[in-house]
């Protein structure tokens, strides 16, 4: 498989400094050479700089860095775009959970030139669901699923095209266990699917996670893996800067990418949110290499 890499350094819409950082320290923890084991042929690794928080104005308290995020998803999306149109997979490592706004916008755009639609697995401790009026911290990596569903700032909303990016019953969220009092509503409204951590336990995150890519591929041509670290229990993964306790073990976390490459319609993949500052000798950093090499076919026999 020929793999376009994007790394998006943007910490923009987080509430704490750091995640620019991540896709450099995935890389040092041996990404591209590992891809590269497996039978992948990396065809590009290009950055996209955003302005620092030292720079940038936050304009609208409950929206803030807007026109940052803006110009970085705009970019992301016209470059995942390109590269799905020449056949590559788009590979993007962030960053913060905002990118996926442009990264899920480019994929669509380019499948709806065949009339194809996206379904989208959302590994994640929140839903992302928020909007400028809901959200208690106008921190956008906490918008993305809303925008994508048609839900917040316009100009988000319409990087996709003239209709929101996704449609609610093609999205599954697993592994939630911090959802905002703000989002319940919408998350209710709009019939996203969400597998808490809660009913991963009870259930079997296998049984769950095998429904969830059955759910989003139903009426879809291929699904995209958009998976936040802070999904990973912060054992594992300490290196967020949103842990929440009780989160995904290393072998669930591990279950979810295989699911990934056995479904054999992913078209995308996204790892975000790793924050190197946080992080134990890069711990998160070499599982979060761990889990794209297993999501793009890595396996122990």
């Amino acid at each position: 498989m020929k793999i376009n890499i994007t790394n998006v350094h943007l910490d923009l819409g987080a509430g704490r400094r750091g995640t620019d950082m991540g896709p450099s320290a995935m890389h040092v923890a041996g990404l591209v050479p590992g891809l590269e084991r497996i039978g992948h042929d990396v065809v590009d690794v290009w950055p996209i700089q955003v302005r620092h928080h030292e720079t940038a104005p936050v304009g609208d308290p409950n929206a803030r860095f807007l026109s940052y995020i803006i110009e970085a998803c705009t970019e992301l999306a016209e470059r995942v775009e390109a590269a799905c149109d020449r056949g590559e997979f788009p590979l993007v490592l962030g960053g913060d959970h905002a990118q996926a706004i442009g990264t899920i916008s480019g994929i669509t755009r380019h499948l709806r030139k065949k009339n194809q639609r996206l379904g989208v697995v959302w590994g994640d401790a929140h839903t992302d669901m928020n909007t400028p009026e809901s959200s208690p911290s106008g921190n956008i990596h906490g918008m993305p699923l809303a925008v994508l569903l048609g839900r917040g700032p316009k100009e988000l909303v319409a990087l996709a095209g003239d209709e929101p990016a996704l449609r609610a019953q093609d999205v599954a969220v697993v592994g939630a266990r911090h959802v905002d009092a703000g989002e319940v509503g919408l998350v209710k409204e709009l019939g996203v699917r969400v597998y808490s951590m809660s009913e991963l336990d009870r259930r079997g995150t296998a049984e769950c996670v095998h429904e969830a890519f059955d759910r989003v591929l139903a009426h879809t041509d291929g699904v995209h893996l958009s998976f936040d670290l802070d999904g990973v229990d912060p054992d594992y993964a300490p290196g967020v800067g949103t842990p929440v306790p009780g989160g995904l073990t290393l072998r669930e976390s591990h279950l979810i990418c295989e699911a990934a490459s056995l479904s054999e319609k992913l078209m995308g993949m996204e790892m975000v949110e790793l924050n190197p500052t946080l992080d134990e000798r890069n711990k998160t950093g070499k599982l979060a290499c761990w889990l794209i090499h297993s999501a793009l076919g890595q396996t122990i026999l």
